[in-house]
Protein backbone atom coordinates (compact mmCIF):
# COMPACT_ATOMS: atom_id res chain seq x y z
CA UNK A 1 0.00 0.00 0.00
CA UNK A 2 1.28 3.45 -0.85
CA UNK A 3 2.04 5.59 2.16
CA UNK A 4 2.28 9.35 2.32
CA UNK A 5 5.82 10.57 2.06
CA UNK A 6 7.43 11.52 5.33
CA UNK A 7 6.18 14.85 6.61
CA UNK A 8 3.14 14.82 4.30
CA UNK A 9 -0.19 13.98 5.87
CA UNK A 10 -2.10 11.15 4.18
CA UNK A 11 -4.95 12.14 1.89
CA UNK A 12 -8.48 11.49 3.23
CA UNK A 13 -8.75 8.58 0.76
CA UNK A 14 -5.44 7.13 1.91
CA UNK A 15 -6.45 7.40 5.57
CA UNK A 16 -9.77 5.65 4.90
CA UNK A 17 -8.10 2.89 2.87
CA UNK A 18 -5.56 2.29 5.63
CA UNK A 19 -8.38 1.94 8.20
CA UNK A 20 -10.36 -0.41 5.95
CA UNK A 21 -7.38 -2.64 5.18
CA UNK A 22 -6.34 -2.85 8.82
CA UNK A 23 -9.88 -3.81 9.93
CA UNK A 24 -10.62 -5.95 6.85
CA UNK A 25 -14.16 -4.52 6.97
CA UNK A 26 -15.84 -1.83 4.89
CA UNK A 27 -19.16 -0.26 5.81
CA UNK A 28 -21.75 0.49 3.14
CA UNK A 29 -21.22 4.18 3.82
CA UNK A 30 -17.44 3.92 3.31
CA UNK A 31 -18.07 1.91 0.14
CA UNK A 32 -20.34 4.66 -1.15
CA UNK A 33 -17.76 7.33 -0.29
CA UNK A 34 -14.97 5.47 -2.10
CA UNK A 35 -17.01 4.63 -5.19
CA UNK A 36 -18.39 8.18 -5.39
CA UNK A 37 -14.87 9.57 -5.13
CA UNK A 38 -13.45 7.37 -7.87
CA UNK A 39 -16.41 7.73 -10.25
CA UNK A 40 -17.02 11.43 -9.62
CA UNK A 41 -13.47 12.63 -10.08
CA UNK A 42 -11.82 11.58 -13.36
CA UNK A 43 -8.72 13.63 -12.49
CA UNK A 44 -8.22 11.90 -9.13
CA UNK A 45 -4.63 11.32 -8.06
CA UNK A 46 -3.35 8.01 -9.43
CA UNK A 47 -2.19 6.89 -5.99
CA UNK A 48 -5.68 7.42 -4.49
CA UNK A 49 -7.31 5.70 -7.49
CA UNK A 50 -5.01 2.68 -7.09
CA UNK A 51 -5.75 2.45 -3.37
CA UNK A 52 -9.50 2.49 -3.94
CA UNK A 53 -9.11 -0.18 -6.61
CA UNK A 54 -7.11 -2.28 -4.14
CA UNK A 55 -9.97 -2.14 -1.62
CA UNK A 56 -12.50 -3.07 -4.31
CA UNK A 57 -10.27 -5.94 -5.49
CA UNK A 58 -9.92 -7.16 -1.89
CA UNK A 59 -13.73 -7.16 -1.52
CA UNK A 60 -14.05 -9.31 -4.64
CA UNK A 61 -11.31 -11.64 -3.39
CA UNK A 62 -13.01 -12.01 0.00
CA UNK A 63 -10.17 -10.31 1.90
CA UNK A 64 -12.34 -7.38 2.96
CA UNK A 65 -15.88 -7.89 4.21
CA UNK A 66 -18.62 -5.45 3.24
CA UNK A 67 -20.82 -4.86 6.30
CA UNK A 68 -24.00 -2.88 7.02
Amino acid sequence: MAVATEGTPPSPIEAMVQRVLSRRRLSRREHLQLTTAILGNPSMDVRDRNQINRVLDDIRAGKVQLVN
